[in-house]
């Protein structure tokens, strides 16, 4: 596999929305809609996700780094224990996205993280049941065909809001699920079209 500074200079086509920044470029071609399968993964994911809300997904990226380490790893178990003083802490963190409201979700959605796995065993099985239990496949020529929610995100969406969860709207649970390879939305065109089935494990 060569590198994404490699790859970014390669005449090769990619999705519409991925920008020239190498860490963009290295996040489209290696992990965005690759199947992911871990409890932990998908947690992360989703909640980074539901950071986004208002901002751009590049925004997020460039914040992910620092947002592991002020979230704990984002250790479910870690977070659901946050007080009021790990609370004003993370309001008090430049590095991340200081929204109140978005921080008190992630506490709120560990406990229902914990819940769901106790109840359904695996919170990626869960999640998974939504499309089948494997990646649907879809066939977008351009950017503005692809669509910001679907029957398979509603249904996420409905149900994660049921169990507790916020920040879970279908647009972001959209979102979500072609990060995470849930749907395969590289357009035609994009040479990450086949290779995108790979799981991250």
């Amino acid at each position: 596999m060569c590198t994404a500074k490699e790859r970014s200079a390669l005449e090769v086509t990619r999705c519409g929305w991925v920008n020239e920044d190498p860490l963009y470029i290295a996040y489209h071609d290696e992990e965005w809609g690759k199947p992911l399968y871990e409890d932990r993964k998908l947690f992360e994911l989703l909640m980074l996700e539901g950071m986004q809300a208002g901002l751009s997904w590049y925004t997020i990226l460039k914040k992910r780094d620092r947002f592991r380490i002020a979230f704990d790893g984002f250790d479910p178990g870690i977070i659901v224990q946050y007080d009021e003083v790990k609370l004003e802490e993370l309001m008090n963190d430049s590095g991340i996205i200081r929204n109140r409201l978005k921080i008190d979700s992630i506490v709120r959605n560990a406990g229902v993280y914990l819940q769901i796995c106790r109840d359904e065993g695996s919170f990626a099985d869960y999640l998974w049941s939504f499309v089948g239990g494997e990646p649907r496949i879809n066939h977008w020529e351009k950017r503005a065909e692809v669509p910001a929610t679907t029957p398979w995100s509603d249904a996420m969406s409905k149900a994660l809001k049921k169990k507790g969860m916020k920040f879970v709207g279908s647009t972001i649970c959209y979102a979500f699920m072609q990060s995470s390879g849930m749907v395969n939305d590289h357009t035609l065109n994009c040479f990450c079209r086949n290779s995108g089935l790979d799981p991250l494990r």
